[in-house]
């Protein structure tokens, strides 16, 4: 009798437990895009800027290594996002040209032409890779984007036979500008030393040098100087180092905070190789500017006043809502390539009210018709199984509340699911029992041989649907992956209603009536 006991107070306790997650519904269960509305977006990545990087970084280090090697007045120009040309090569520098060269395009094909020019091509294949390669880290890049958002269960995926094509999808997102925004910009971090400026115009900075940008330096804007509250900033330009000290890359970590004047800034960390790297470039220009770019844009130029190591911050006019989202594009990474937007569709609540309508109607009819089945097949015994099924569904949207789970109509497909599946255990068990009684075992000899004879098979079926549910959710997307949620908390759940919540039941019903029948 104790052991009965415990074993009610313990049923008592998760049911009680996981409907005090579950009530109210609207408050603590959480719906996805199909049921709740939000936004549909599909993306195109545009590969080409990533082939555009490559090719520019490699003929700037074609550029600087051949000057280390003696090479004296080359020239490098970008003629497109797959190919550039070096050009000045003196007939007697060829061969060290070549020499250098060749080590640092191991990606590109070259072929020299007439008056020391020499062309060179990215190689079909190595193309084809690094698209392949902007599209997935545009992906994860998205994601975590999103993640820090606090949206609930996007999704992100390809989209149709395209292979630069995204489909994302926020479920529950109301701020759509900010959400589009925080996906879209590049976030492309890099602190380069300031050469000149800054000046109000690009004419005035150029002035010293005939309008031209001297050799490793480029222009680019910023803005100077804290606006007052409802103002702009001054807008300025200027002429910085082009290769940058450190980039985006070299974070470890970014967060949002105040500085010195108490404004929001964003405070940053570093890599260690990178604080080094960073620490011996501050120490040799102390009392020179650094230009942080965020984006090819200056957002601020501070003095460098002593060495900077592991830590530093981005200060400029930012609102607190700017430097959060600053932060977030910082610590997700960088995009490898630009987005734009092809298509964007807004889904209201009324979908989703009909799609949940429809749901919770499909799922109370299949709920229905088992129930029917159960006491028709099984008489009184069919009670058992629709109770412990009822607990089974409680139990799994308990589950799904307390992790966070989101319920999407996939998902309702899955409670279906889990009801045939519920039902089928009970079937296993019921028919066991019947076979017992039929050879005149006793009840109580026949219902605990029918629960224990049928344990095991119940685990082995249910193990195989666990394992596929987990590589349903490791290799699918969004949907795939509410359906493989659903499934195995169900399957989980229902293994404990069928074996441990049943069989308390008929040990109940048995203690009341000290019966040596059963009614099944």
């Amino acid at each position: 009798m104790n052991n009965l006991r415990w074993r009610i107070l313990l049923i008592v306790a998760i049911i009680g437990a996981c409907l005090w997650a579950i009530i109210p519904p609207d408050k603590k269960v959480r719906l996805g895009l199909d049921l709740k509305g939000g936004v549909h977006l599909v993306l195109k990545v545009n590969t080409d800027d990533a082939l555009r990087l490559e090719t520019e970084t490699t003929a700037e280090r074609v550029r600087e290594d051949a000057e280390k090697a003696g090479v004296t007045g080359l020239a490098t120009k970008v003629l497109g996002p797959q190919e550039f040309q070096a050009s000045g090569v003196q007939p007697a520098q060829n061969a060290l040209f070549t020499q250098t060269a060749t080590a640092d395009t191991l990606s590109f094909n070259h072929e020299g032409g007439a008056g020391g020019v020499y062309t060179f091509r990215m190689k079909p294949n190595i193309a084809l890779d690094l698209a392949r390669q902007a599209v997935t880290q545009a992906m994860q890049t998205i994601e975590r984007r999103v993640n820090d958002l606090g949206v609930a269960e996007p999704i992100i995926a390809l989209q149709g036979s395209s292979d630069d094509e995204l489909l994302v999808q926020l479920p529950g997102v109301t701020d759509v500008e900010r959400a589009k925004s925080v996906i879209q910009s590049t976030a492309l971090l890099e602190l380069k030393l300031v050469e000149q400026g800054p000046a109000p115009t690009r004419e005035a900075l150029l002035q010293a040098t005939s309008g031209q940008e001297p050799p490793n330096t480029e222009v680019l804007p910023g803005v100077e100087g804290r606006a007052a509250a409802g103002e702009q900033p001054q807008a300025v330009f200027f002429l910085v180092r082009k290769v940058p000290i450190i980039t985006g890359r070299d974070l470890r970590g970014a967060k949002e905070g105040p500085d010195q004047y108490n404004s929001p800034a964003v405070h940053f960390s570093l890599k260690s190789d990178a604080a080094i790297k960073f620490g011996k470039a501050t120490s040799e220009n102390i009392n020179r500017r650094l230009a942080i770019v965020l984006d090819h844009s200056v957002v601020s130029a501070p003095n460098i006043e002593s060495r900077i190591g592991e830590e530093g911050q981005i200060t400029g006019s930012f609102t607190m809502q700017e430097a959060e989202d600053l932060a977030l594009k910082l610590r997700s990474g960088a995009l490898p390539a630009s987005l734009t937007y092809l298509q964007e569709r807004t889904i209201g609540p009324t979908l989703g009210a009909d799609s949940i309508r429809s749901g919770v109607l499909a799922s109370l009819a299949s709920l229905a018709l088992v129930a029917l089945f159960m006491l028709f097949y099984y008489r009184l015994s069919g009670v058992n199984a629709v109770v412990a099924l009822v607990f089974n569904l409680i139990i799994l949207l308990g589950a799904m509340s307390y992790i966070g789970a989101v319920m999407t109509l996939p998902g309702i497909a899955g409670f279906v699911l889990t009801m045939g599946v519920g039902v089928d255990s009970n079937v296993l068990i019921f028919e066991r029992i019947k076979e017992e009684l039929a050879a005149q075992r006793g009840v109580r000899a026949s219902i605990n041989t029918g629960f224990s004879r049928v344990f095991l098979t119940l685990i082995d079926t249910h193990l195989s649907a666990l394992i596929s549910a987990a590589f349903l959710f490791q290799f699918g997307t969004g949907p795939i992956r509410g359906f493989a949620t659903t499934l195995f908390f169900g399957l989980i759940s229902n293994l404990f209603t069928a074996t441990f919540v049943s069989k308390t039941l008929f040990e109940m019903v048995l203690a009341e009536r000290h019966s040596d029948t059963l009614s099944i």
